[in-house]
C-alpha cells in the first residue's frame, strides 16, 4: 500500500526528521537511510517496522541537523602539507601563481568543525527521541495506508460482486440442464452409430455417461461460491488481509480455468472467460493491500 508520513523531533545534538514512504509489494521490504553514527539504531528500527506493517516496501530516512559548533575548528595538516606540495611542484613546473592559504584551507576535508563529544546520557536522551519520533512518523503511515484500504475496499467488492454474478449465471446456464445434456449426448451417440455400425452401444452409452459425469461443474460452482463469501468476510473485517485475499485470487483463477476446461458449452466457456478478466482485476487491486 503506498503512502507518507514526516514526524519532527529534538535530540540534544539537534533536530531530526523522520520521512518514510511506503509503496505496493507483496512481501516486506525496509531501505533504512541514517546519518553517520546513528547506524546503532538500525536493527531497532527495523524491528518496529515490521511490529506495525506485514507488506510493503518501506523507506524510511532519517535527516539530523546538527547546530553550528561554536568550538575551534580542527586541521587536518597531514592533508594540508601533502595539498601544499603538490601545489607547490606544479607551479615550479608550470609557472602558476602560489595557492593562497585561505584557498587551501577552502578544500574539502582540509578544515573541518570539531565534533563534540557525546556521553553516554546524552546518546540515550538521543536514541529515545529518535524512536519517539519514528513512533509518530508509523502512526500516520499507517493511518495514511488505513484510508487508502478504505478507498480500495468498495472497488474489491464490486469485483467480487461481479465475480458472484458470472457463477450464478454459470449455475444457472441452460447448458447444464440434465435434459439438454441427455439430449446432446443422444444425439452425438445416434451420429457415430449410422457413420460406424460396428460400434458397440452399450459402450458408447457407458462413455458418453463418463463425459457428462466428467464434465460436471457442481464443484467448481460450489467452491466459487464459498470464495466469495470468504472474501466479502475478510474486506468487511478489515485489518491486515492483503496476504489472504491473494490466496484467495489464486483460488479464484483456478476454478476459473477449471470451469472453462470442462466446459461442454460455448456459453459456459464464455462466462469462463470473463470471470477470468474480473479476477484478474480483483487480484492486482489485493495487490496494494496490506
Amino acid at each position: 500500500m503506498t503512502g507518507f508520513a514526516r514526524a519532527e523531533g529534538m535530540t540534544p545534538a539537534g533536530g531530526i526528521v523522520w520521512e518514510l514512504r511506503s509503496v505496493n509489494g507483496k512481501g516486506m521490504e525496509i531501505r533504512l537511510r541514517l546519518p553517520p553514527g546513528l547506524e546503532r539504531l538500525e536493527t531497532v528500527v527495523r524491528q518496529e517496522i515490521q511490529k506495525r506493517f506485514a507488506r510493503g516496501n518501506i523507506q524510511a530516512t532519517l535527516n539530523q541537523a546538527k547546530p553550528v559548533s561554536a568550538s575551534t575548528p580542527v586541521v587536518n595538516e597531514a592533508l594540508l602539507r601533502d595539498i601544499a606540495g603538490l601545489a607547490g611542484r606544479l607551479s615550479a613546473q608550470y609557472g602558476l601563481a602560489a595557492p593562497s592559504v585561505d584557498g587551501l584551507l577552502a578544500l574539502r576535508g582540509v578544515l573541518e568543525p570539531a565534533e563534540a563529544e557525546e556521553s553516554e546520557e546524552e546518546r540515550a536522551a538521543a536514541d529515545v527521541a529518535i524512536l519517539n519520533a519514528l513512533a509518530r512518523a508509523l502512526d500516520a503511515l499507517a493511518s495514511a495506508r488505513a484510508d487508502e484500504g478504505r478507498v480500495l475496499a468498495p472497488v474489491l467488492l464490486g469485483h467480487v460482486g461481479e465475480i458472484e454474478k458470472l457463477t450464478l449465471e454459470a449455475e444457472a446456464d441452460r447448458s447444464r440442464d440434465p435434459d439438454v445434456i441427455r439430449a446432446r449426448l443422444a444425439e452425438q451417440v445416434r451420429l457415430l452409430m449410422d457413420a460406424a455400425s460396428g460400434l458397440d452401444e452399450a459402450r458408447l452409452h457407458a462413455e458418453a455417461a463418463f463425459l457428462a459425469v466428467k464434465a460436471d461443474v457442481r464443484e467448481e460452482i460450489d467452491r466459487l461460491k464459498a470464495h466469495i463469501t470468504s472474501a466479502r468476510d475478510l474486506i468487511a473485517k478489515g485489518g491486515p488481509a492483503g496476504r489472504k485475499l491473494d490466496f484467495l485470487s489464486q483460488e479464484f483463477i483456478r476454478e476459473s480455468n477449471t470451469l472453462c476446461s470442462k466446459s461442454n458449452a460455448a456459453s459456459v466457456t464464455g462466462i469462463g472467460l470473463a470471470l477470468k478478466a474480473v479476477v484478474d482485476q480483483f487480484r492486482e487491486q489485493v495487490q496494494n493491500l496490506e
